[in-house]
């Protein structure tokens, strides 16, 4: 890896290894900025790297093992993020699985869940005192949030039906959730947070109820290069300087959230159940 270049903003994004998370890390280097990529699987992380560096010379991109479902490897890459890195400019929470069955983590709750929703909420609460003025949160949500409920007796229990679709749409409800309410705790620092919807993406991600209608979604379907650019405008824009608690479309466009994402009740019950969780 390069050394980054003095003044370069230091990055760190979640599930780099394919789609928006892969063209989000490569673009973010063209643009300059010294990127860690925390990925589940580090051999394809060190690919995506090379991949980069080959088509970015003297990019300076790293990469640092970290599977969100499971709060011990939070902890280790968190722990290895501040070892190397001061400061952090942008915290970027790409990373998202669907599943379509139920699954446990090693801690017990519902791997989907885990993934897309605490894992991010506990590596940006021990990587927040790394962000300064100026700093900005992006939490890659999506449209599905708007389909959702949110049961906190309920979201961690691991006998309840499972439905594939609802799993997924709760997880994304609660980033834009964890997005509004972090907005509001770092205003006084200067720091930004903010949610968004990539889009209808043609990547792996797509489950199989998906995959199915997939001939019949294409008019409406994007490529990964298309499902990064609100990410990178929300990272890049000058113009988005000090825009917080907000979200933003494929376009990059401010929209409307689901009623329930703007429940500042809500918000506040989720960040208080999630640090219990997280064991905060």
């Amino acid at each position: 890896m390069s050394q980054a270049a003095p003044g370069a903003r230091r990055v760190v994004i979640t599930g780099t290894t394919h789609g928006i998370g892969r063209v989000t890390a490569r673009e973010l280097a063209r643009a300059g900025c010294a990127v860690t990529m925390l990925v589940r699987d580090t051999a394809a992380g060190e690919r995506v790297r090379d991949e980069i560096s080959a088509l970015v010379p003297g990019a300076a991109v790293e990469v640092v093992r970290c599977d969100l479902a499971e709060l011990a490897s939070v902890r280790a890459a968190a722990a290895t993020v501040r070892e190397r890195l001061p400061r952090i400019d942008r915290l970027i929470h790409n990373a998202g699985i669907v599943a379509m069955s139920r699954q446990a983590t090693a801690d017990g709750f519902e791997r989907v869940f885990a993934t897309n929703h605490l894992g991010p909420f506990l590596l940006t609460e021990l990587l927040v005192d790394r962000l300064a003025p100026g700093s900005r949160v992006i939490l890659v949500a999506s449209c599905a949030h708007v389909q959702a409920t949110l049961d906190l007796g309920q979201v961690i229990d691991t006998r309840a039906r499972y439905r594939p679709q609802a799993a997924y749409a709760q997880s994304k409800l609660a980033n834009v959730l964890h997005a509004f309410a972090l907005a509001r705790r770092l205003a006084g620092r200067g720091i930004t947070a903010n949610a968004l919807h990539p889009g209808v993406v043609t990547t792996n991600l797509l489950p199989r109820w998906l995959q199915v209608l997939k001939p019949l979604l294409r008019r409406g379907m994007i490529d990964a290069e298309a499902g990064a650019r609100c990410t990178l405008k929300l990272a890049l824009d000058e113009a988005l300087a000090g825009v917080s608690g907000a979200y933003f479309d494929e376009h990059g466009a401010l929209v409307p959230t689901s009623a329930l994402a703007r429940d500042v009740a809500l918000q506040e019950a989720l960040w208080v159940a999630s640090a219990r969780w997280v064991g905060l």
